[in-house]
């Protein structure tokens, strides 16, 4: 996730690495916060790997700022990560945001729309946060008003996303 979003912010416009810093919290923050030993070796290894590279530019007030730019491999590696998203990033919500954040970087519309489907055909899979055996438990079932409160906000939010894939495939989607 945190590799998608480095370069995803990159393919949008070189960056100092606070900016980036910046940026992927925003996004991601409130979820996860991100720390400068999780970000700066993550951004050394597609480094390393010639998906990005550095360039100096003047400072505002002293020494030359360190501006993160994307290569052009590093380009067709966000293309190939936007185009073959792994399981996680399809059902994981935060991840699944990432994700979605960079999506319009993929060039093709149909590889976009496969994506979209893969998202769809994953909401439309019967599942829940609490389980009666194997048989998902509703909203409705529930006597804890948190545990139906988690259930009728899912419920809502997946719908509202329904709502929105039939209208970026333009089909009409059914409500879960």
């Amino acid at each position: 996730m945190l590799e998608l979003a480095i370069l995803g912010f990159l393919a949008d416009q070189p960056l100092h690495g606070y900016h980036l810093k910046r940026r992927i919290a925003q996004l991601t923050g409130h979820i996860r916060p991100i720390a400068d030993g999780t970000l700066y070796p993550a951004v050394k290894r597609l480094e390393r790997a010639g998906l990005l590279t550095r360039r100096a530019e003047p400072g505002t007030r002293a020494a030359p700022r360190q501006m993160l730019v994307l290569t052009d491999q590093g380009r067709a590696e966000l293309n190939r990560r936007l185009r073959e998203p792994d399981e996680l990033e399809i059902s994981d919500e935060n991840r699944w945001f990432v994700l979605l954040a960079f999506l319009r970087h993929l060039d093709e519309p149909a590889a976009r729309d496969h994506v979209l489907r893969r998202r769809l055909a994953f909401l439309r899979t019967p599942s829940s946060f609490f389980y009666d055996g194997d048989r998902p438990v509703r909203a409705e079932e529930l006597t804890d008003p948190y545990r139906r409160g988690l259930l009728t906000i899912a419920r809502a939010t997946s719908r509202a996303e329904l709502a929105w894939l039939g209208e970026m495939l333009g089909e009409p989607v059914e409500p879960a």
